[in-house]
């Protein structure tokens, strides 16, 4: 049987929102989430160290700790950017008008990514990086939100331009980066946005944050590696 090994944040980990009767907000994970249904349908074992918040710089640190398994892989899948492109919204909500800053700055995202594919290369697996899932804008605004007050949620939305929409900003301009490192770097892409952008309601393959994909939602990311597979 041939051998992957998954490295990521919450998408790949295969964590979902739940809600309980009283709105409150916990997450879980997914047993039979996108990276188990592949490993099923396409025969591969896959060791996969996704980590919840994990952004590219956290992940390199992760990856450097298993070097071994990586060489003895014949797939290394990365997932990343979902995280490096968000922004800390409590200091947005408090002043909005301060300079904020994504928590990974392109320039060392780029570069991050590319080492790691490089390094990945080196040891003799296969590298494949995922594009990043559209946000559901105004779900991913009232999660962001949730616990600010009036003044603060105000300050969001100002601070967006006036519109939820303006979330989506930040979160194309890195996905558009994955796919220029795609090229440049001659390593091929799991486009997972088209694959949601494709359905009319793509939110109904999202949880309720409008960040994670739902059950649903795995069911189409694993449909779209083995379409890959199958090329």
């Amino acid at each position: 049987m041939k051998k992957g090994i998954a490295f990521g944040d919450s998408i790949i980990k295969g964590v979902v929102l739940d809600r309980n009767t009283e709105g409150i907000i916990h997450y879980s994970a997914l047993e039979d989430n996108f990276a188990e249904q592949c490993g099923k349908r396409l025969g591969l074992s896959i060791d996969n160290y996704g980590r919840f918040g994990c952004t590219v710089s956290v992940g390199e640190k992760i990856l450097n700790r298993h070097l071994d398994k990586i060489g003895r892989s014949d797939y290394t899948f990365l997932e990343y950017g979902g995280n490096d492109c968000d922004f800390n919204w409590e200091e947005i909500g408090k002043d909005p008008d301060a300079k904020h800053s994504p928590n990974t700055d392109l320039r060392t995202f780029s570069l991050t990514y590319k080492s790691l594919v490089d390094k990945v290369r080196e040891l003799g697996s296969k590298p494949m990086i995922f594009s990043l899932i559209p946000l559901v804008s105004d779900r991913y605004y009232a999660h962001v939100t949730r616990t600010m007050d009036r003044r603060g949620k105000d300050n969001v939305l100002k601070w967006l331009g006036g519109d939820t929409e303006g979330i989506n900003n930040w979160h194309e301009i890195y996905n558009l980066q994955i796919f220029k490192l795609g090229l440049a770097l001659n390593v091929p892409v799991i486009d997972i946005t088209s694959a949601f952008l494709s359905k009319k309601t793509f939110s109904d393959y999202m949880c309720a944050d409008g960040i994670h994909p739902n059950e649903k939602g795995h069911r189409l990311i694993a449909d779209a590696v083995c379409d890959l597979f199958k090329k």
